[in-house]
This record gives structure tokens, sequence and C-alpha cells, in this order.
């Protein structure tokens, strides 16, 4: 029933006096002064120490509204027989006026209708009513609080203190106002007009990326920031307050996405080392901001303004680092703000502060960065705020005190290094697209090449020297270290405009020089990290015999090298090491050829590993020096007492042959001649022979191309044992041949290799005709179905579970032939039975005494053809006991193989 209905059923009867009995009369002295609160509770009758109604008076009160309102001509609005508890439940409902925490004013603000559902909030639930009842109650609340209301609005002081009561909620309001306009920046034309330009400048000018330091001849020297992007994780330690309030980094934090740390710490000290996306991150925080957080995970960003400070240009020429109404001009930027500005923006919490290369100044001048740095936190503290530094410029905790979160970029992964070239390739243009797949196919199968790839840095120089010669990365390693030697030891610094932040400049070539010390040291010793003070040492004895060195103290030219030659690092305070171990290998060998210690070469030779340090000594060594090493390898061969240690050797030799930049006829056939009588095998166990030998041997196979048949599954069987992910791309070469012993041997291997891979690179491409699909792992089921693949022929040699169960319920209704060899492939039938298998006409199963009946096996493959049993004799049907085979109503071959077991 509607209020209004109610109402008019009401109005008739005079019933107001009735609701007016609810509240205590408007007598003197009741809120004279007009500026009083008065509680609801004071102003009902059935409350306090004057009460005139008892509850008891109340429910009566209820019961005639209710007798008064269903009493006229028409339908009723509830059922007849739930009355007293309609009236009870009023009743309840209009006590509870008496239990509301508000006064008059703020019921009648309220509203009818709110207040009615603040009472039925108050009051006890109403426990099974029907819905006419619940809705009569509902409307009948609505309407007494209309009545209340108007009766709060008729007192003599509600007037008054309804004027108090609005000047008191505006005083507040203005209040409020006043301090959002405080924390607000103003918001003028001015203003709003010169963010939304500096904006837009910050998008195009940190939108790109640049590598700097190698020389492209076919390739943009930029690329679009948003598609080239990769974002790294970031390991480390958070800062804890104290009871002072002090701050000390003792609560380790889990990886986090690097460009999502602002997102959880205000403050972030984030440590990489060269080439390691420090900068770049920069770059896509700038960007992200600049666009309003539209990527992904980058919408905390939104409304923030970025101050980009690389402080190697704040210092350029020995200037004090800025207050914020210079970091624009300090930092490039052409645009002129607004007087006041920047302050307004920090002021209001609403910058991103991206100080990025504590590193790149002067370690003197550190210090002093610091103290900037704290000014700037004391004065604005509500910001977010970046700052970036190789890992060993700075000491640990060294803004812990100041509540930074101290973090370090993780190298990367295989999954990132490949999910970088694929967006590399495709900001660098469609021209760029025909070299992805092959560089990819390089990483994995060029261990060179792969071992060097661990950076964003190192990957960009990898793809843009891959794009740039169209596809053809040197075969050896010399000519694609000498680039990143190039470009991290000179060029890379130099084309920053960084000047001398260690506080000399040396050239390339003398830090080989010193480098080349240490690697040596490493190689020769057997290991690849030693103390710095021996690593000081090695430096100390070197630097006099440099001649550009030796004019700056040795201390300071170890320090450079450390912190700006991109190559050494600090994996804790008191050692020192080289970030890539193919870094020492490729200057060692440098050193053992300038040195000309080819007995250290030889009698290291079958040390896999010195393979690297032999083969790069070729490359680095002239004509007459390569021809001895690879003359002393193949004698080093003929000595060997066993055949692997031979094989090592000839194999080292051939592999090393690729590295030469020139050698003699006679010697390249001496090797080729060696190579030849081992590869490709002839025998299985040659091939398992040379397999033994490791991945040395991937890059002597040969293709498919010009191979017999046996040749060819050879091969195959050679690679597939050297279970590497190197093998694969070679191992896909065969996935089309046409020998089935060659494709047989590609599906017999996969569980030697990671699932997915094998599945989408070799077994996606095998060609079916004839072959069994060899399933040895649950997986390889799963990975059959999401690879599209419905083999005709298919052998399970593993009991499945649930869910390798429903992926073969997939595959099986394109199945003809399948074969159950595995203990267990009688059980699985059993849980087959639900399945049609319109095609399956051919079944191979191992019998046990325990397997299901034939005429089972006949009731889940009804129209098998052919039938092969394997098992004990005891087990296997005899040819006189034929009656469980005439189950099978097509069953036409039956053939038996009987199993002796081991004695």
């Amino acid at each position: 029933m509607e209020p209004a209905l109610i109402g008019t059923r009401l109005a008739s009867a005079a019933i107001s006096p009735l609701l007016r009995k609810l509240l205590v009369g408007d007598g003197p002295g009741a809120g004279l002064t007009g500026s009083s609160k008065i509680r609801l509770s004071s102003l009902v009758s059935f409350r306090g120490e004057k009460r005139t109604l008892t509850e008891k008076d109340v429910r009566k009160l209820a019961a005639t509204l209710v007798a008064r309102s269903t009493g006229g001509p028409g339908e009723a609005p509830f059922p007849a027989e739930e009355t007293e508890a309609v009236t009870g439940t009023l009743a309840r409902t209009l006590l509870a006026l008496g239990d509301l925490d508000m006064d008059d004013v703020q019921a009648v603000r309220l509203g009818h209708r709110d207040l009615a559902r603040r009472l039925r909030a108050a009051a006890p639930a109403p426990d099974g009513l029907s819905t006419d009842s619940a809705l009569y109650l509902e409307s009948m609340t609505e309407w007494a609080c209309l009545h209340l209301l108007e009766f709060f609005t008729q007192r003599s002081t509600f007037i008054a203190r309804s004027l108090v009561e609005q000047t008191r909620t505006q005083a507040e309001l203005i209040a409020k106002v006043d301090e959002v306009i405080r924390r607000t920046p103003r918001s003028d034309a001015r203003d709003a007009e010169f963010e939304r330009r500096y904006l837009d400048h910050l998008a195009k000018k940190h939108g790109r990326l640049t590598i700097h330091g190698i020389d492209l001849h076919h390739s943009p020297d930029r690329w679009p920031l948003d598609l080239a992007y990769l974002s790294l994780e970031a390991t480390g330690e958070a800062p804890v307050p104290d009871e002072s309030g002090s701050f000390a980094p003792h609560q380790r934090e889990q990886a986090v996405r690097a460009d999502l740390a602002l997102a959880r710490h205000d403050r972030v000290l984030l440590r990489g080392l060269a080439g390691s996306g420090k900068t770049t991150l920069v770059q896509w925080l700038t960007v992200s901001a600049a666009t309003g957080g539209r990527t992904d995970g980058m919408a905390y960003l939104r409304g923030r303004v970025p101050f980009v400070l690389p402080l190697r240009a704040l210092t350029r020429h020995g200037e004090r680092l800025p207050a914020p109404d210079r970091f624009l001009p300090a930092s490039g930027c052409p645009l002129t703000p607004p007087d006041g500005w920047a302050d307004r923006v920090l002021s209001s919490g609403r910058g991103v502060v991206l100080v990025d290369g504590i590193d790149e100044i002067p370690e003197a001048e550190r210090g002093r960065a610091r103290d900037w740095l704290r000014d700037l936190l004391d004065t604005y503290g509500g910001n977010r705020w970046l700052v970036t530094s190789r890992p060993t410029a700075v000491r640990d905790d060294w803004l812990a005190g100041d509540g930074f979160t101290e973090l370090t970029l993780s190298p990367m992964t295989r999954a990132e290094v490949s999910t970088f070239v694929r967006r590399w390739h495709r900001a660098a243009g469609p021209e760029a697209e025909p070299y992805e797949q092959p560089l990819l196919d390089a990483l994995r199968t060029a261990e060179h090449i792969g071992r060097l790839a661990t950076n964003p840095l190192m990957c960009g120089l990898v793809c843009a020297l891959h794009r740039d010669r169209r596809g053809f990365l040197p075969r050896g390693r010399k000519a694609l270290y000498e680039a990143a030697l190039s470009m991290l030891l000179a060029r890379r610094d130099r084309e920053r405009d960084m000047g001398a932040p260690s506080g000399i400049a040396l050239d390339e070539a003398p830090q080989i020089q010193l480098l080349q010390r240490l690697a040596y040291w490493l190689t020769l010793n057997g290991r690849t990290q030693l103390d710095r003070s021996r690593a000081e040492s090695l430096v100390r004895e070197a630097v006099p015999a440099v001649q550009e060195a030796a004019q700056h103290p040795p201390e300071t030219v170890f320090t450079h090298l450390l912190h700006r030659s991109g190559l050494l690092r600090e994996p804790t305070e008191d050692t020192v090491d080289f970030v890539h171990r193919t870094f020492q290998d490729y200057l060692a060998a440098k050193a053992l050829v300038d040195h000309w210690d080819i007995g250290v070469l030889v009698r290291h030779a079958a040390d896999d590993q010195w393979e690297d340090v032999i083969r790069m000594a070729v490359g680095h060594a002239r004509p007459r020096e390569c021809a001895e090493i690879l003359r002393e390898l193949l004698a080093a061969a003929d000595a060997a007492e066993d055949r692997r240690t031979r094989l090592r050797l000839v194999l080292l030799a051939a592999t090393a042959l690729d590295h030469a930049t020139e050698v003699s006829p006679e010697v390249r056939q001496q090797v080729l001649a060696r190579t030849g009588e081992v590869v490709p095998p002839r025998t299985p166990e040659e091939a398992r022979e040379l397999a033994a030998v490791g991945r040395l041997v991937l890059d002597l196979l040969p293709g498919p191309e010009g191979l017999s048949d046996e040749e060819a599954r050879m091969v195959v069987t050679t690679a597939t044992h050297v279970t590497l992910d190197a093998a694969i791309p070679r191992l896909a070469r065969f996935a089309d041949h046409p020998a089935l012993g060659v494709r047989s041997q590609l599906i017999w291997s996969w569980s030697r290799f990671d699932t997915e891979r094998y599945a989408e690179e070799v077994v996606a491409r095998l060609r079916p005709d004839q072959l069994d699909y060899t399933v040895e792992d649950e997986e390889h089921v799963a990975a059959l179905v999401r690879i599209g693949l419905r083999p005709r022929s298919l052998d399970l040699r593993v009991p499945l579970g649930a869910t390798a169960l429903a992926a073969l319920r997939e595959l099986l209704p394109q199945v003809r032939t399948l074969s159950l060899l595995h203990d267990d492939g009688g059980s699985l039938i059993g849980r087959l039975t639900d399945v049609r298998l319109p095609r399956l006409t051919a079944l191979h199963l191992r019998v046990r005494s325990d397997a299901p009946p034939l005429e089972e096996i006949a009731r889940v493959f009804p129209r098998l053809r052919e039938l092969h049993l394997y098992g004990l004799e005891r087990d296997l049907p005899t040819a006189d006991d034929t009656a469980p085979l005439e189950a099978f109503r097509e069953l036409t071959t039956v053939h038996t193989y009987i199993h002796t077991p081991r004695v």
C-alpha cells in the first residue's frame, strides 16, 4: 500500500493527535536559546523521567493506526492472520525512534524516507511476514515519519536551531575548501596550459629508446619506447621505522615489477649494472606519467608530474644541484614555466622526482648530492622519489635512513630475452621482421650470443647489430665482443656527454690492457671472482706500463675500471668479478695470445671451462700463431689416452677453426679431415659417444641436406643426446624428413627437453605419415592438444591423471592406432567407456592378470580390426580360447607377443 493511500485513509480519522502523543510537548524552556541540539531521545514521550507513554501504550497506538488504515473499503493490504504480527512490528519500529543517534534538525535533513529506513534498521527485523505485510509496514513507517517530521518543524525552537546548524556547517565547509585550495596548486589558465605543454614535451622526448655507442648503417637509431620497453623484476630490502622514527633496511622485499615499485613505495633507490635498464625505466615512468598512466598497471601515476633529473647533466660544468625552480632548465627542458609552478606542484604532493645516475657524478660530489636530496625531501616530502645507481657506487643503506627502499634490478631470464627481441623487432618496423626468428634461433644455438644478451643494453646491441648486418652476426665472437667493449669502455659515456665522473678519462685500449690482467689471473687460477685487494694489486702493478694510465694514481684508475667500465662489479664489499663470464674469457684469451702462453692453452684444452678461451685465442691470433694452436690441439688429441678426450680435442679444433681470421689451407684441411672421421657418426654407439662431448658437437653436426637416411638418423641421435635447449632448433630442421627412423628418433626424445619448446618447434612440425606419436609424460598429452595436433597413431607409455585424461579425450576421436604398453593400460580402458572412438581400428595392449576382460575392451573399442596383446604367456589367450574374441564384431587380426621375465 502506497503512503499516499494510507494517508488518505487516515486523514478522515483525524489520526494526527495519535502520532503527536509519541512526542513531548513544546513547553517553556525546551531549547529556547535556539542553539542547543535537541536529541530525538529527549523528544519522545516514552523515554526519560517524565514519560507520558509506556511501551504498552505505544503498542495500542500502533494497533489503532493499523486498524484505521485497513478499515476502509477495498482489498485488505495484508493477510488478516498477520494483523497481530504487523502491529507488533510497527510498535517496535516506532519505539526505535528513541534509539536513533541524531537530533531533530538532522532528522528533517534526512527526509521521511531515509528516516524510515533508519527506523527499520534500528528495530528488530520482522520474522515470517508475507511480502504484502512487509510492503505495508514499509509504507506505514514512511507515512508516520512524514507526520513526525512535520511536527518537528512546527516546534518553536526548530527554525533557530536550523539556522545555527546551517551556519556551523557552512563554516566547516569553508574551512575544508580553504584546506583543499591550500593543498591544490592554482589551476589558473597559465599553470594548466603550461602543464599540458610540458607533459607533451616529456612524452615526445622520452618516448623513444636510443642505444649509444654503436654504428648502425641500415637501422634506425631510435625506437618507440611503448613497443620496445620490457619491465624487469627488482628485489631488495624495505626500510622499517623504529621507535624514534628512524629507518633501517631489515625487511626483505618480494620481487616486484620495477616499474611498479613506486606504487608500493614512495621512495626507492634502484641499483643495477651498466645497461640493466635503469635509465630506460626512468623514461618509462616519465612517459607513463605524461600520458596519464594508460598502460597496464601504471594508473598510479595518473595526475602526477614527472621531473627527470639526470645527475650527469645537472653537474656537467660543476654547477650546484638545482632548486625546484631550476629543475627544467638544468635538465635541458626548453620550456619556461610560470613563476613558482614547480614549487606548487611539489607542495601539493603531485610530483614524481626521478634522480638518475648517482654513479655518474664524481664520487666526491655524491655526499653533496645526498644533502641536496635530503633538503628536497624535508621540504616536499609528499611526492614519489626514485634514485638510480650502479651497485657499487654508493654503500648499502646509503638512503635507508631517509625511508628509501633499496631494490636491485634482476638479470633477464631466457623468456624475457625472447620477449625483448620480439618487441625490439616490432618497434624497429616491418623491415626488421624477417630478422626476428633467425636471431631467436641464434640466441639459443650460438652460446656466445646467448651468454652476452643478459640485460636490455646487450640485448639491444645484439638486435641492432644483427639487423644492421642484415641477419648476419659475426660467426666468431671477436667482432661481436669488440663492438660491445667499444660501447661499454668508451663510446657510451662519451656519446652521453658524461665527462669524467671518476676524475679521469681513459681511452678504450688502455682500459682493455688493464682489464686483461684481471681476466688472465682469474682464468689461470680457475676462478671467476677475486678479492678486491688482489684486484687492486694487479692493477697497481700494471698501471706503470700503460702509458695513458700511468699519469693517474693506481687507486683512481682501479675505481674508474670498477665503476665506469661496465665490465666489473662487486658482488660483495671485498670481491670483484666480471659482469659476464664471456668478457672474462675474451680478455683472458687476448692476454694469453699477447704473452704467447700457448703451453697454458694446450694444457687446459681438455677442460670444458677453457673451451671459450681457446676458441677466442684462435680468433685473436695472427695466422702463424693460429696455425700453431690448431696443430697443437690435434697433437694433443693424438696423445690422449681415452677416446672421449680425443673427440673433445678434435671437435674443439674444428669449432675454433671458425674463429680464425686467416689460416693456412694445409692446417685447415688437417682439421677438417680429422673432423670428417667422426662427424657424422656411423653407429648409434658412435653417436652417443660423440654426444658425450657436450654442446661443442652441435656446431659441427650437418643439416639434413646431402645426408643419407642413415646418416641423418645418426646426426639426430647425436643431437637428441645433447639435452640442451641449443639442440632444439637443429633438431627442428629434420622434422619433415621423409625417413620414418629420423622422425621416430625425434618423437622418442621429446621427454629429454623442455615440453613446451620442443612441442612448438619440433613436434608441431613433424611429418605425420606412419609416425607413432610416443607420449612418455602427462604434459605431452596437453601439449599435443595445445598445438592443435590430432595424431592418427598414439603410443601412451605413462599412466594418466585426471587432467591428462581430459586432454586425451580430445585426441582420441581422431586416433586410428592406440598403443597402451604401460602397466596401467588396462585400467585406462575402463575410464574411457564414455568416449566415442569412431576411427580406432588397431589396439596394442599390455595384458596382465588384473587387466579388463576382452569383452569389456570390445565394448569400449567396438570397431577394432587389429588387436596386438603383449604379456606373460599365462595371461594371453590361447589359440583354442577364441570365445572372448567373439565380442569384437569387426576383428580380423590378432597377434600375441609373449614377454619372458628376467631371471
